[in-house]
C-alpha cells in the first residue's frame, strides 16, 4: 500500500536533493507573496486528483468522445479564460486547503501537510484553462502532471502519492495494484452543504480500510460462518486494505491538533461505515483499529441496513465504499462517493454473483 511519508524526525542526507529544497525554500521565502509554499513530498499527504474530479469538464469531454482529440483541444483553447464549473472532487480539495491553513497557524514551519498534485493525461495546451481555473477558485495547486494521451498512473510512485482520485475506473484499479490508495468518485445526485471548517471523510470497513478476507467468508458460506469466524478470531487484526494508509495519514494530522490542545477544535473528523453487526462481528473491526495504533472518530455498524441515510445526516465530503449498490444508494441521498475496486464485492451487485465473461483462449 502507498508509503506515509510524515516524520519530520526522519534523518536527511546532504544530497542534491535536500540542496534542491534548500534552494527553493530560500527562493520562496525571499519572495513578498501571500501564496504559501508547497511542502516537501516525504513530510507532505500527496493527494493526487484528476482534472476530471476537480472540475465538471462534461461538456468538453463530450467533445472528444464524439469528435475527437483535435477539437476537443480546440475547444479548450477557445474556451481557456472561462472558469470550468467545480467537480465532484472540489469541496474535498478546499476542505484539505482549510486543514493546511490550520496547521500553518499552530506550526508555522511545518511541511506535514496536504499537497494536491492534478494528475492528468489531458495535452499540455489544455493545461492553460486548468491554471486560470485553479486561480480562478484560488486553490492550492502548484504541482501538475499532464501526460498527452498517456496513463498517469507511471507518475504516482514518483509524486509520493497517499491517495489517487479519478473518474477512469481502469486507471484507479491499476493504481491499488500498484499498492497505491485510489477510488473512483461519483458526484452526489443532489446538494448537500458540506462543513467549510472540517474535513469529513467516511469509510466502509471490509475491501477499504481492511482486507477482505472476512467478506469472502460471507459471500462463500452465508452470515453464520461469518459471525462464527470473527468471534473466534476476534482478537487476530484484520489485514490492511487499500484505504488503511491513507487514514493513518489523517490520523497523524489529527495528532498535531491534539497535540496543540485542539481535540475537540480539530478540522478532520473520520467515520467508519460499516454493514457489520456490532454484537456479532464488530469487536474484531474496533480491535484491528486499536492493534493498528488508529483511532476512529465515530463508528456506526448497520447491520445491513441502507447506508445512505446516515450519511447525508454525516455530511461526508467523500465516502469510500467497495460496492457499487452502496455508492449508489449514498449519491441518491447527496453524499459525494468514491469507488474502490478491491476485493470479492467486485464480482457481486447487491448480493447477487454477477456473470462474467468467459476468459479468452
Amino acid at each position: 500500500m502507498s508509503e506515509i511519508k510524515l516524520t519530520e524526525s526522519a534523518p536527511t542526507e546532504d544530497n542534491g536533493e535536500e540542496k534542491d529544497w534548500a534552494a527553493a525554500k530560500a527562493f520562496f521565502d525571499n519572495l513578498k507573496t501571500n501564496k504559501p509554499r508547497p511542502p516537501k513530498p516525504r513530510y507532505a499527504v500527496t493527494i493526487a486528483v484528476s482534472s476530471r474530479t476537480l472540475f465538471n469538464m462534461a461538456k468538453a469531454r463530450k467533445i472528444y468522445e464524439d469528435e475527437g482529440l483535435e477539437k476537443y483541444v480546440a475547444y479548450q483553447i477557445e474556451h481557456e479564460s472561462e472558469p470550468l464549473m467545480p467537480g465532484a472532487a472540489f469541496p474535498f480539495v478546499q476542505a484539505l486547503m482549510n486543514v493546511n491553513s490550520r496547521l500553518r497557524q499552530l506550526y508555522p514551519d511545518s511541511e506535514e501537510l496536504f499537497d494536491i498534485v492534478l494528475m492528468t493525461n489531458n495535452h499540455a495546451q489544455v493545461g492553460v484553462r486548468l491554471i486560470n481555473s485553479i486561480n480562478h477558485y484560488d486553490l492550492s495547486i502548484e504541482r501538475f502532471c499532464m501526460t498527452g494521451g498517456e496513463s498517469p498512473i507511471g507518475y504516482l510512485k514518483a509524486y509520493m502519492t497517499n491517495l489517487y482520485l479519478s473518474k477512469d475506473s481502469d486507471k484507479v484499479t491499476e493504481a491499488i495494484e500498484e499498492g497505491i490508495a485510489a477510488a473512483t468518485m461519483f458526484t452526489a445526485d443532489t446538494d448537500n452543504e458540506l462543513s467549510k471548517t472540517q474535513l469529513r471523510v467516511a469509510f466502509d470497513g471490509d475491501a477499504v480500510l481492511f482486507s477482505d478476507e472476512s467478506e469472502i467468508i460471507v459471500k462463500q458460506h452465508g452470515l453464520d460462518t461469518f459471525f462464527e469466524h470473527e468471534k473466534e478470531f476476534e482478537n487476530k487484526p484484520l489485514a490492511q486494505g487499500p484505504l488503511k494508509c491513507f487514514l493513518e495519514a489523517l490520523g497523524k494530522l489529527q495528532r498535531k491538533f491534539i497535540a496543540k490542545n485542539e481535540r475537540l477544535n480539530c478540522p478532520i473528523r473520520t467515520f467508519l461505515v460499516t454493514a457489520r453487526s456490532a454484537a456479532s462481528s464488530g469487536a474484531r473491526v474496533l480491535k484491528t483499529l486499536r492493534s493498528w495504533g488508529l483511532e476512529i472518530d465515530e463508528a456506526l455498524f448497520l447491520a445491513g441496513a441502507p447506508k445512505g441515510p446516515l450519511l447525508e445526516k454525516i455530511k461526508p465530503h467523500i465516502f469510500f465504499d467497495d460496492q457499487m449498490f452502496h455508492i449508489e444508494g449514498a449519491q441518491q441521498m447527496g453524499t459525494i462517493s468514491a469507488h474502490v475496486p478491491y476485493g470479492i464485492g467486485q464480482k457481486y451487485h447487491k448480493g447477487k454473483l454477477i456473470e462474467q465473461p468467459p476468459k479468452k483462449e
